[in-house]
């Protein structure tokens, strides 16, 4: 079972396995609200602003939405009872675009592969008949911390995308084309993208009913960049949504893209 994508299906089967963990990592004003009127039955809301991110007084540094320390993130997880052992799940209410993706990709990288997101999520766990309760789940069984010490992935930094962009690199930008276009801007203070980037919306990655297309049409999606031999790099606004590119391409290829987390919400703070 490949460490990318979970069917609702395939997750139901699992769900009275000792080791699983399940998290609800929707993100948005009602989120928790929306968590305490249903959920996925077992499942732990995960906080994006204060357990996935390490938001400081300016986007500027790491844009608005910056990756904690490792060892902040291990620690974290021991307060939901991960260790090595864990079978850890994550769903969202947004296609796996906020947070489940940014959740998928923190925990793969600090080497944990046991990690999966539920493909379309609660909706799509909603209609295999799961359990969804109100109820409030108990604690679990906090743990040391996971035993971790470092970001095993690739990411970039801000300087380090600036001197390697013109380098055959195949930059993608997630967001949708209005935003990548400059058209409107409804987060950060400037419209736009970054010079040389290429717009593919994370939307593009998803069937009509939010599940992720088959890796055969992601394959074909993302093959222009594949197939020339380019290094990928995903950016969004804020470093979240370009999780959800990085997971639809390790679901075709099997491969991890590289992740710029300051995304447009830091570089476009430093450059007009």
């Amino acid at each position: 079972m490949s460490s990318t994508l979970l069917s609702a299906v395939s997750f139901l089967s699992m769900v009275d396995d000792p080791d699983l963990v399940l998290l609800d990592a929707t993100f948005g004003k009602e989120a928790y609200a929306e968590y305490t009127k249903s959920h996925i039955e077992g499942a732990q809301w995960i906080n994006l602003n204060t357990q996935l991110s390490e938001i400081g007084p300016d986007p500027s540094l790491g844009g608005r939405h910056p990756l904690p320390s490792v060892e902040s993130f291990a620690a974290t997880l021991g307060t939901f009872g991960i260790d090595t052992n864990s079978k850890v799940v994550i769903y969202d209410r947004n296609n796996g675009a906020l947070a489940a993706a940014r959740c998928w990709w923190m925990l793969r990288a600090i080497g944990h592969e046991q990690t999966w997101v539920i493909d379309g999520g609660y909706q799509a766990v909603q209609a295999a008949g799961g359990n969804l309760t109100a109820s409030k789940e108990a604690s679990p069984i906090e743990k040391a911390p996971y035993p971790a010490s470092q970001w095993q992935y690739p990411l970039l930094s801000m300087r380090a995308l600036e001197e390697r962009k013109e380098h055959h690199l195949a930059l993608i930008d997630v967001r949708e084309a209005d935003r990548f276009n400059g058209v409107h801007e409804p987060i950060d203070l400037v419209a736009g993208h970054i010079p040389g980037a290429i717009n593919v919306p994370y939307t593009q990655n998803l069937n009509a009913d939010g599940t992720f297309k088959s890796p055969q049409e992601l394959s074909a999606l993302y093959a222009p960049w594949i197939d020339n031999g380019e290094e990928v790099v995903f950016y969004c606004g804020s470093g979240v949504t370009a999780c959800h590119g990085i997971l639809a391409m390790a679901y075709a290829f099997g491969q991890i893209a590289e992740l710029y987390p300051g995304s447009w919400s830091e570089w476009s703070r430093n450059t007009h």
